[in-house]
């Protein structure tokens, strides 16, 4: 069995309700086990700053599933649940969205999958509830543990625990 890192991401629409939804059919999937999530965060927009505010969370599976049948399980879930790739902007407001950060120790480069995902280094959205997890985990690529990769960090987007964002207006 895998253990894989999946983030999960929403800014349109109920976003509690799609990641929850998200979350429920991970949790129903054949072949997938959810071990642990991380608490919802509420992220300022990354790539398109004129946007909704993103709710993410890290979600810790177990699978059989090899890497490329896990991300169509996943784009199948988010086309349940309203996502259309074809029709949205890149970076850009989305019902919800699912990427796989980390398979096992794996690297896969393929026509349809990066792993680990090429950008999530520079992601606080992605950094931060991954440190919850696993903040020791070395990234296969890049050989430093989740908590260097945060250290690194040169541009640092808000990540809040979900709930807190209306206390910096007090």
């Amino acid at each position: 069995m895998a253990i894989v890192y999946l983030c999960l991401g929403s800014n349109s629409g109920d976003r509690l309700k799609f990641i929850e939804q998200a979350v429920s059919f991970l949790n129903l999937a054949e072949n997938i086990k959810i071990v642990r999530t991380t608490a919802l965060y509420e992220t300022e927009p990354w790539g398109v700053k004129n946007q909704n505010w993103f709710l993410n969370m890290i979600v810790e599976i177990k699978t059989n599933l090899k890497a490329q049948d896990l991300l169509l399980k996943c784009l199948n879930i988010e086309k349940t649940l309203g996502r259309n790739r074809e029709k949205e902007q890149k970076w850009g407001e989305r019902p919800i969205d699912i990427d796989i950060i980390f398979y096992d120790k794996e690297i896969i480069n393929t026509e349809i999958l990066t792993v680990p995902h090429p950008r999530m280094h520079e992601r606080a959205f992605v950094l931060v509830p991954l440190l919850e997890l696993i903040p020791d985990f070395i990234h296969p690529v890049l050989h430093k543990s989740v908590s260097e990769l945060y250290d690194d960090l040169q541009e640092v987007e808000n990540v809040m625990l979900y709930g807190t964002r209306g206390m910096l207006d007090e």
